[in-house]
């Protein structure tokens, strides 16, 4: 079933021209709009479904910095201010609130690798601290063990995934950018080699600077104009619970997570999913070799829930043709029920109050990531034609950094972040990439 969402009713008539048109209103492609729009570029925002409906509205909502890989920590640092800035735009509606993450461990290595990251983080002026046994008991005590020890970061927080998206896209038009829903893009159009139009299925937007945020999909669209991008995605599930007294916003937990929301909680295990084998990830495999082998233990092989859903297709598309993209304006791939048992059975031994809470719902997402799990953002190889994704299951809390980037670069000014280590030039070798650390 759908994450719950928020449905908002924007625009109906397409532009004939612009000056950027984003593809895909998820949280990147959104937040980029936002900005653009607010510094007065003539923007439209195209979503083949609904704004926020893919995995953007299935992830669990956090928006930390705690053990972010050094490329990335900069982009969340920014991105925490940028909510709050947006947060006071917009209002409290988005559920944004530093209420600070809390991670518990009886893990001596696990301990040791947070009390590394740190030293590290504390260097950069970001405020994390390692718990004692005591001190993690204390902030632990709605668990049923003892821990021996753990992190809180304070300045971390979450946001209302349900929401967050829809009104940011709402935000995009009151500040004078257009946001077109259930209206899939094609493919581009070019002049010389450069972007000259975006043809969607109600025709073609003249413009020079298109970018593709299309998440999942992000892949087989560029595969359409030649460019290589190694994209795979895991098919993660999450399930919702009636509200428990006691509980704290986030938790993180080996066994299982837990975050405040929708007057509930959602729970889910950390990094456990299902590989869906398809065309695209037969095409990579190689590449995506150290990452897998990293995290082995909490993937397993899928069932054939990637083909039907189309995002990784090889095929190609013909633009005055119906695409997998209007065939499947959602991504909304079954959950794994095996894996929601899993997480309720473990959350029901780990904090004994959620014996009496009742299952809301549950759902899945298609997680899409780079090799070395660190986003792709910038223009490539087509002058005009930006490429923003492969966030990695990072996408949601640092959207808001990634976007005012992305604004910045297409506007031609200096950004506030360097762009440099996000580039997607880094992947046109085929090799072994470095994975994430942190």
């Amino acid at each position: 079933m759908p994450a719950p969402l928020l449905t908002i009713e924007t625009a109906s008539t397409m532009p004939r021209e612009a000056d950027v048109v984003v593809i895909g209103a998820g949280i990147v492609g959104t937040c980029t709009a936002y900005y653009l729009a607010r510094q007065g570029m003539k923007v439209v925002l195209v979503e083949k479904g609904r704004p926020g409906a893919e995995q953007s509205s299935r992830n669990w909502g956090w928006c930390r910095q705690q053990n972010r890989d050094a490329r990335e920590l900069p982009m969340a640092t920014r991105s925490l201010a940028l909510w709050d800035e947006m947060a006071k735009e917009i209002g409290p509606d988005l559920g944004f609130r530093r209420c600070g993450l809390l991670y518990l461990s009886n893990d001596e290595a696990e301990l040791e690798s947070w009390a590394r990251w740190g030293d590290f983080a504390r260097r950069q002026n970001i405020e994390t601290h390692m718990l004692t046994a005591a001190q993690a008991a204390e902030r632990g005590k709605v668990t049923s063990k003892r821990w021996k020890g753990g992190v809180f970061s304070p300045t971390d927080g979450i946001a209302d995934t349900s929401r967050a998206v829809p009104l940011i896209a709402r935000a995009v038009e009151t500040h004078g950018g257009r946001v077109l829903q259930n209206c899939a893009v094609r493919g581009l159009e070019l002049a010389s080699g450069k972007v000259c139009g975006v043809v969607t299925e109600r025709g073609t937007i003249r413009t020079p600077t298109a970018i593709m945020a299309g998440g999942a999909w992000a892949s087989s669209f560029c595969r359409q104009l030649g460019i290589r991008f190694p994209q795979a995605s895991v098919r993660a599930s999450i399930l919702s619970v009636s509200k428990a007294d006691g509980m704290p916003d986030a938790l993180h937990t080996a066994q299982v997570s837990l975050t405040a929301r929708h007057g509930g909680h959602t729970l889910a295990i950390s990094g456990k999913a299902r590989v869906d084998p398809t065309g695209q990830m037969l095409r990579f495999g190689s590449t995506f070799i150290p990452m897998f082998l990293k995290r082995h233990k909490s993937l397993a092989i899928g069932g054939l829930e990637g083909l039907y859903s189309g995002h990784e297709t090889l095929s190609r598309w013909v633009l005055d043709r119906e695409t997998p993209m209007e065939r499947v304006r959602i991504l909304d791939p079954k959950p794994d029920q095996k894996q929601i048992d899993e997480t309720l059975k473990r959350a029901r031994n780990l904090i004994p109050a959620l014996m009496a809470s009742q299952v809301t719902a549950a759902w899945a997402g298609y997680i899409d990531s780079t090799p070395d799990g660190v986003p792709a953002i910038g223009e490539t190889e087509i002058p005009g034609f930006v490429l923003a994704a492969g966030f990695s299951g990072h996408g949601f809390g640092i959207g808001t950094g990634a976007g005012d980037m992305i604004a910045d670069i297409v506007m031609g000014k200096e950004p506030a972040l360097d762009p440099r280590p996000y580039h997607p030039s880094r992947f046109r070798e085929n090799s072994w990439g470095k994975v994430a650390e942190f």
